[in-house]
């Protein structure tokens, strides 16, 4: 990240990779839109969620009492909202958030896309980042410590043999799993389970439900979204796994694997008591 001050208009100048491109927003950001949760989250925990002034529909899920007014979703926003707010920073990440960030950016909005973390080191990267767009990096390098703290303490706590997790992501129709390069690896770590795909120097895995049974698992770690309902029980009948323990993952704050936000230490903590009541 490159910065480049201007007198003139008090404005910083920062090169943005995933966009290609200097963004220039103010020293001190008062209208903020974040369209991804977890960085909602992390600017309330940092101190910054007074100034948030527009949010994604899933950002109320990591926030209490949420009143900031919903101006899109993961891949979509309402314009006339969004020129109403008059934002001076619009947060989104990449993925299939990319093409949304750029168009945006094209229009002329001040976006800052943040990259896709491929792991713990990648989310505490990104806190930083965002501390400094929003001049409370001091704050966001305090959460960053503690957020590793939580981790190295409680992978510190975890005792041998590790239980072997395979962990099932479901969108829909498209199902994945963690590999390695993903912080659900991370999370797994940390609560003191092996994931099964650990030597995988990929992200997310298509569904291969062989190779997942040559891996041996001892437990199932499954998350499912409201919008895609699935019950675990008769996933586990139809493939013939019924002795395989699940633990299930949803939405909710702090139960959530695939949310990167500060309540992951939560889920950390939630997914360790999980497998410690699964092989009690």
């Amino acid at each position: 990240m490159h910065l480049g001050f201007s007198k003139m208009d008090k404005k910083i100048r920062l090169y943005c990779d995933p966009l290609g491109r200097y963004v220039s927003v103010p020293e001190y950001p008062q209208r903020i839109v974040s369209l991804v949760s977890s960085l909602t989250e992390t600017l309330f925990e940092i101190g910054a969620g007074e100034r948030v002034a527009g949010v994604s529909c899933y950002c109320g899920r990591y926030i209490n009492n949420l009143t900031a007014p919903i101006v899109g979703d993961y891949l979509h926003v309402e314009e006339d909202k969004l020129r109403e707010i008059n934002p001076d920073l619009i947060l989104t990440t990449t993925g299939v958030q990319r093409n949304l960030g750029r168009k945006l950016a094209d229009q002329g909005f001040p976006v800052f896309s943040f990259p896709l973390p491929n792991s713990l080191h990648g989310i505490l990267e990104n806190v930083v980042t965002l501390g400094g767009l929003v001049r409370e990096v001091e704050a966001a390098r305090e959460l960053a410590y503690r957020w590793q703290r939580v981790f190295v303490d409680l992978q510190a706590e975890t005792t041998k043999p590790r239980p072997r997790v395979y962990a099932e992501c479901w969108f829909g129709k498209h199902p994945r799993t963690p590999g390695s390069l993903t912080f659900i690896h991370d999370l797994i770590t940390a609560a003191g389970g092996e994931n099964i795909f650990s030597a995988e120097c990929q992200g997310y895995l298509p569904l291969d439900l062989d190779k997942v049974s040559r891996h041996k698992p001892d437990v199932m770690v499954l998350f499912t979204e409201p919008e895609y309902p699935l019950i675990a029980e008769d996933l586990l009948k139809e493939r013939g796994w019924l002795k395989l323990p699940v633990i299930k993952s949803t939405v909710q704050r702090g139960e959530n694997i695939i949310h990167d936000g500060p309540s992951m230490m939560a889920t950390a903590v939630w997914l360790k008591e999980q497998l410690r009541g699964v092989f009690r």
